[in-house]
């Protein structure tokens, strides 16, 4: 088990074409701990816009009567990905690992992938 510092450290080191990794309340909307990011792209603006999109996707789910939980969400742009992945379980009821992606240096499969494993290491 990895701690939040811990985890968020190493999350950019193991997953390539990471440029930022922020741990996210939904319910408040702010970041509980950010690596990453730069000068241009804030990674506690892009967390508390992102928990809109969580929100938005929650209320038209219950909406619609899907009993299903969200995994992931993708959003796709022409030089990033941005993945979202809620967490579930020991805490993370919540909560949200959000990841910000080169698009040209990363690979999405296998970054989904150690974000799986991150969120399974994290210890909340």
């Amino acid at each position: 088990m990895a701690g939040t510092e811990t985890a968020l450290k190493e999350a950019p080191a193991s997953i390539e074409g990471a440029t930022g990794v922020a741990l996210v309340d939904y319910t408040t909307g702010m970041a509980l701990g950010t690596t990453g990011g730069s000068k241009g792209f804030d990674l506690n603006v892009a967390a508390a816009g992102n928990t809109d999109v969580v929100r938005a996707k929650m209320r038209t789910m219950e909406h619609l009567g899907l009993k299903g939980r969200i995994e992931d969400i993708l959003i796709t742009l022409t030089d990033k990905y941005h993945l979202i992945r809620l967490l579930s379980g020991r805490g993370g009821d919540g909560l949200f690992l959000y990841l910000v992606l080169d698009a040209e240096r990363s690979d999405l499969a296998m970054a989904r992938h150690q974000l799986r494993r991150s969120e399974q290491d994290l210890e909340v």
